[in-house]
């Protein structure tokens, strides 16, 4: 499996057999290849703070491949009104194989992970790709962070809306489906911040 870490708050401490030991904050994006094997945790050794992190786990397009492990930062001023791509796959535009190096994290994956802070009032747009071949279309899936805390009741915080329809609170997802050239537009019409995050798949 490809499996990577969006970490929201607080602080989350990765351990794997690979010898890797880190501390991951805010702003970071961990990914794990698996390939072949591999064991891993994360923990929280703070006991003053809680951590918010997403775990989002891809399946390969290849099998047997060596494990790997890369982290990447991205600040919160670099995504700020702004789509910016933190995972792409192996080979893309901008995308470099190193541990600690600079752009989107590498995956093993047909999967591209886009983030943005969108303050009120302003919206980004996505652009769907040629899909794979044999399809007509690509697919997404539209994720609104719950950054104001942890919260049993009704949605409450940011609110954004998708192509001038659908709205969305913390919390909320929804897929999306799109052929070479649409746009998925995402507007905060929220009076707080929205982070949000796009996937695109084939």
């Amino acid at each position: 499996m490809e499996i990577f870490s969006y970490v929201v708050s607080g602080e989350l401490e990765h351990k794997d057999s690979m010898g890797n030991l880190e501390i991951l904050k805010r702003g970071d994006v961990q990914l794990t290849s698996a390939g072949t094997g591999i064991l891993h945790s994360e923990y929280n050794r703070n006991n003053k703070s809680v951590v918010h992190f997403l775990q989002i786990w891809a399946e390969p397009h290849t099998r047997g491949l060596k494990p790997k492990y890369f982290t990447r930062h991205f600040t919160d001023e670099e995504k700020t009104d702004k789509l910016v791509t933190v995972v792409a796959p192996t080979g893309s535009e901008g995308v470099e194989e190193e541990r600690e190096g600079s752009g989107p994290a590498p995956v093993q994956s047909n999967v591209t992970l886009k983030s943005t802070i969108l303050t009120p009032g302003k919206s980004v747009e996505h652009v769907f790709p040629a899909p794979a071949s044999g399809q007509t279309q690509r697919k997404g899936y539209v994720h609104v962070i719950q950054t104001s805390g942890y919260n049993t009741g009704a949605a409450k915080g940011n609110r954004i809306r998708v192509n001038g329809g659908l709205e969305l609170s913390e919390g909320d997802g929804s897929f999306a489906w799109g052929a070479p050239g649409d746009k998925l537009q995402i507007e905060n019409v929220g009076t707080t911040p929205a982070e949000v995050l796009i996937f695109d798949m084939e």
